[in-house]
C-alpha cells in the first residue's frame, strides 16, 4: 500500500513548527525569532518528509513490479521470453 505524500509530510512539518516553536520559547527567544525558526524548520521538514516518501513509494512500487513478473514467469513455466 502506497502512503499519501502529502498527508505524511504536512503531519510531520507541523509536528517539527510546534517542536521547534516550543523549544525556543522554553529557551527565552522572543516570540518573533521561535516563530521565523519553526517556520523554516517546518519548510525543511515538509521537503525532506516529502522526498522521503516518495522514495519509499518508489521501492514499494519496484518490489510489487518484481513480484508481478516473477509470478508471470513461473506461470509461464520458467521460460525467458
Amino acid at each position: 500500500m502506497l502512503i499519501h505524500v502529502r498527508s505524511a509530510a504536512v503531519s510531520l512539518a507541523v509536528a517539527a513548527f510546534f517542536a521547534v516553536g516550543f523549544i525556543g520559547a522554553g529557551s527565552g527567544l522572543s516570540p518573533f525569532t521561535c516563530c521565523k525558526r519553526a517556520m523554516v524548520a517546518s519548510i525543511v521538514a515538509y521537503v525532506a518528509a516529502a522526498a522521503s516518501v516518495k522514495v519509499v513509494n518508489r521501492i514499494i512500487i519496484d518490489a510489487m513490479v518484481d513480484r508481478q513478473v516473477k509470478a508471470q514467469k513461473e506461470k509461464a513455466g520458467g521460460r525467458p521470453s
